[in-house]
């Protein structure tokens, strides 16, 4: 079993990165391989609805001058998908989901009923906004969407603040050990329920 995580930031070891870590290490000790796919600063371009790739039955975008092919190959190989963006005006990084709509339209079915989580990553707010966005993709590709104990959102600023939002990266642990055993229920019929950590609430004021 391998999950395929999709770091939406250009900033390569930024708090976007901490959290999707966090959700990969959690992963790794379930026995689920994964691989974080770093969508760095170069253009992303959008899908002009050209229908090329469906007329020509490519299974792939058009276009190749970017990093969007070179995911939709990984998606072979992938049981599950997490996509974690920083929130920029309220919305996920506008380069991610360029990717993500070009991905899903012109290779929807290598995602078809695989598990996925969206993961968002803020200074102080718009993070729920931003986290719909990146869901409702997933909605409309049949791929079942993996819950935590609160929203995926981890708070932080500077580079590697997000490393002290206790309760968020519990959160990533949380929806991590959900997904594993979900693989594990489709893949193998593992009858039981996902360890649960006791809560641990972080306030902002106190």
């Amino acid at each position: 079993m391998k999950v395929l995580l999709i770091n939406g930031s250009p900033r390569k070891n930024g708090n976007t990165f901490v959290a999707l870590k966090e959700a990969a290490d959690t992963l790794e000790k379930q026995g689920v391989e994964t691989e974080i796919v770093q969508i760095g600063a170069k253009p992303i371009r959008g899908c002009i609805a050209c229908g090329q790739c469906a007329a020509r039955g490519l299974g792939r975008c058009v276009f190749d001058d970017d990093l969007c092919n070179r995911v939709v190959e990984k998606l072979d190989g992938a049981d599950a998908l997490i996509v974690g963006s920083p929130v920029y005006y309220g919305q996920p990084n506008g380069s991610v989901l360029s990717l993500i709509q070009r991905m899903f339209y012109s290779a929807g079915s290598k995602v078809q009923n695989k598990p996925a989580a969206a993961v968002c990553v803020c200074r102080r707010g718009g993070a729920t906004a931003a986290f719909q966005t990146l869901n409702m993709p997933f909605q409309m590709m049949n791929m079942p969407v993996v819950s935590s104990q609160y929203w995926n959102i981890v708070y932080g600023r500077s580079e590697g603040e997000a490393a002290l939002d206790t309760e968020g990266l519990q959160t990533m642990r949380t929806m991590a050990n959900n997904m594993a055993w979900l693989l594990k229920k489709i893949h193998t019929g593992e009858p039981n329920l996902p360890e649960r950590e006791p809560w641990q609430p972080m306030n902002f004021i106190r």
